[in-house]
């Protein structure tokens, strides 16, 4: 949750956060309002049991008639602690309930603005292939190479689900390990998480008060939540633990497959691969110094330009406006690679600075000096398959309808081209 101390000390700064993330900023008021309330509640409280103390010394001496009219008044006393008890109960709750309705406060470099018209452009890379033919989306060249299959997928799952075949899989698989041997490098853990999480840790990694049913699938018997990205899980592989100062950073490179409703999304830009239900990637995870962690986030962000440098892809990167920033993120980059079919830029990875939000939610702590505080958690898209294999297959399409393997992919792939079933 967000610090209740700062809070009060500082309430102005968190009504500007609130209307810089596009958001009613009488939350803060809300929350102070039930701070009081609790606060009081708890002194009441508090001065109830000092009584109860006080009298339960006194009675053991006295004798007769007033030792009697002790007893009756600890009678009483402990019935009203146990109403105030449970009013104090019930008003921290309610306080923690707005609490974790406050979203993470964005660093003062976001810039203003309402949803994602105003992300602001910041670097550009490489150029925008050139054809002197009429290029095909990925739809129509996956479908020509035999390696989707989007009819035979509704039939078994409804819309947003495909089969991916053939050289496909191999050019997925290409993908995936030519990312995860590009963070090794790096010096990041390979994990494997469970894709099937409890719901505190989609809460604790996604923010708010309960889970957003429009994105997550539930099981909701188990208490499970399918993730929509490692992330989920690998930040909550050091929930409810003290690290070691001298351990940050700790990178972690997850392999998962994903799971998203993606419920009221619509458009063009759905079609095909770009949006769908499952897909596999590739993610970083690090928990970093408070001190470093704005260091760190630049350098994920490096790595996801370098990954995307050695694919051959054009691609620009964003910075993401405050009111297009989810809960969790203090400061957010998108990168956005061309992609021919829809004649424009689209999103393959993002990259967050959440600093101590999630942290907080999941109780992730380190101690140096005789000292703990909350780590900051970062992540990172090293690859989405889905949308990696789009811009692959558009950007490298050759006239014949047949598709030119990356230079980077060949020795995974085992050819320099994946050609139209005749």
């Amino acid at each position: 949750m967000i610090d209740l101390r700062k809070l009060r000390e500082d309430p102005e700064f968190f009504r500007w956060a609130l209307r810089h993330k596009n958001r009613d900023p009488g939350l803060v008021d809300r929350v102070l309002e039930a701070d009081r309330a609790w606060r009081a509640s708890q002194h009441r409280l508090d001065e109830l049991r000092a009584q109860q103390n006080r009298l339960s010394e006194e009675v053991p001496r006295l004798r007769g008639e007033e030792k009697q009219r002790r007893i009756q008044q600890l009678r009483e006393l402990a019935t009203a602690i146990r109403e105030t008890e449970q009013e104090t109960r019930a008003r921290r709750e309610e306080l923690d309930r707005l609490l974790l309705q406050l979203p993470n406060p964005p660093h003062p470099s976001v810039p203003a603005g309402t949803d994602e018209r105003d992300n602001v452009p910041v670097r550009y890379w490489g150029a925008k292939p050139r054809f002197d033919f009429p290029p095909k989306d990925h739809i129509e060249l996956g479908l020509g190479l035999g390696i989707l299959d989007f009819e035979r997928a509704a039939s078994t799952s409804g819309t947003r689900f495909y089969f991916l075949r053939g050289e496909g899989v191999r050019l997925q698989l290409a993908l995936t390990r030519f990312a995860v041997d590009f963070l090794l490098e790096e010096g990041f853990v390979p994990v494997y998480p469970p894709t099937l999480v409890r719901s505190r840790v989609v809460l604790g990694a996604m923010g708010g008060a309960e889970l957003d049913e429009q994105m997550v699938y539930r099981v909701a018997q188990d208490d499970l939540c399918l993730i929509g990205t490692s992330e989920h899980p690998l930040v909550a592989m050091h929930m409810d633990e003290v690290l070691d100062a001298g351990q940050l950073p700790l990178r972690y490179v997850g392999i998962s497959t994903c799971y998203r409703r993606e419920a009221g999304t619509y458009g063009r830009e759905s079609r095909g691969l770009y949006r769908v239900h499952q897909f596999d990637k590739v993610e970083m995870v690090s928990f970093a110094h408070p001190d470093r962690s704005w260091e760190e986030h630049e350098y994920l962000v490096g790595l996801e330009e370098r990954l995307v440098q050695r694919l051959g892809l054009p691609y620009r990167v964003v910075l993401i406006c405050g009111g297009d920033l989810g809960d969790p993120a203090a400061k957010k980059y998108d990168l956005e690679v061309w992609m021919p079919g829809r004649g424009d830029y689209g999103e393959t990875h993002s990259c967050s600075n959440c600093t101590d939000f999630q942290a907080r939610r999941l109780n992730i702590r380190f101690r140096e000096g005789g000292r703990t505080d909350y780590v900051h958690t970062l992540n990172g898209t090293a690859l989405a398959m889905t949308r990696a294999l789009l811009a692959v297959l558009e950007n490298y399409q050759q006239p014949d309808g047949s598709v030119r393997v990356p230079e980077v992919l060949v020795p995974y792939v085992g050819v320099e081209a994946l050609h139209p079933v005749r």
